[in-house]
């Protein structure tokens, strides 16, 4: 787990994430949400997990990578940000490292979802709760935070159906 002093800046973003995770449970879908900030701070691309549709690959991390592929130049892709409400999956941090983008910044780690997963005796997911650093260590990390994981947690709690857990 990263222990990475996140600022106000960083914060705001992680709450635009939760929001996405928030549609996203909306929706139908697993609470995951995720922006991508050039080096300027400003949002260019923003997208919720999408695996209710029957691609279980369709995370918003990989979405984010696809994008900057077609519409950054890798100069760019360096120099930005991803913004996530849960920390990337293996196969979504292998794709932002493959693709050169920069620093990842989330609002819950992988160790705390398989945590509340397991607390709830619910199974874990089909792939190992890597760390970003595990799969990609070259990539700069920080996460997560107290406040906004308790939010991501409640977001879970309610997709399985866990009782008391209000948002």
């Amino acid at each position: 787990m990263e222990n990475s002093t996140l600022t106000e800046q960083d914060r705001a973003h992680l709450r635009h994430c939760v929001t996405l995770a928030r549609e996203a449970l909306a929706a139908g879908d697993e609470p995951f949400g995720s922006v991508l900030v050039d080096a300027s701070g400003a949002v260019v691309h923003a997208d919720r997990n999408r695996i209710a549709d029957g691609d279980p690959t369709a995370h918003p991390e990989l979405a984010l990578v696809r994008w900057s592929i077609a519409h950054m130049s890798p100069r760019v892709r360096a120099r930005s940000t991803v913004y996530t409400s849960g920390e990337h999956c293996p196969m979504c941090a292998a794709a932002h490292a493959w693709a050169g983008l920069g620093r990842i910044v989330y609002a819950a780690s992988s160790a705390q979802l398989g945590q509340w997963l397991d607390s709830w005796g619910l199974p874990a997911p089909p792939v190992q709760g890597l760390s970003i650093t595990t799969v990609a260590p070259s990539v700069p990390v920080a996460g997560p935070d107290d406040r906004l994981s308790a939010e991501v947690r409640l977001l879970h709690a309610r997709l399985h159906g866990i009782e008391g857990a209000e948002l």
